[in-house]
């Protein structure tokens, strides 16, 4: 079950990251700082009812000089102890951040400078749960 739920994921990551395209004009980006700051910008974490309270879950992609995706991004870690759904739900929240962010508009520079390396950002849900604020 678990493999078909992970090929499952393959697919829609897949889909909804080929032929990403940034739906609003955003201003150059020229530090990593501000590739941080663009990415977390669109960052938008799955509904509370699936979600876990302090999830985290990091990606590691590449860039072209033009600041598209260059191949498929890949999730490096997840936190213990989430469910499948979690899991999913959380994958499928960063897979929509890259279509909604990607094309970044780097400057020659930054370009020039990140085309091709690995590019790692770490996304931790820090909002407050009803059943988190009711614990002792």
């Amino acid at each position: 079950m678990r493999r078909l739920r992970v090929a499952g994921w393959a697919l829609a990551f897949s889909a909804l990251v080929s032929g990403a395209v940034a739906q609003t004009p955003q201003p150059p980006v020229n530090t990593l700082s501000e590739v941080m700051a663009a990415l977390r910008a669109c960052w938008v974490p799955p509904p509370l009812d699936q979600s876990r309270v302090g999830m985290q879950i990091t990606v590691q992609m590449s860039f072209r000089r033009n600041g598209e995706l260059l191949g498929q991004p890949r999730i490096t870690f997840e936190s213990p102890g989430a469910s499948d759904d979690q899991r999913l739900a959380y994958r499928i929240a960063v897979a929509k951040m890259l279509k909604r962010c990607a094309p970044l508009p780097f400057t020659d520079a930054l370009g020039n400078a990140l085309a091709g390396r690995p590019f790692t950002i770490r996304f931790t849900d820090q909002r407050k749960f009803r059943q988190a604020e009711k614990a002792p």
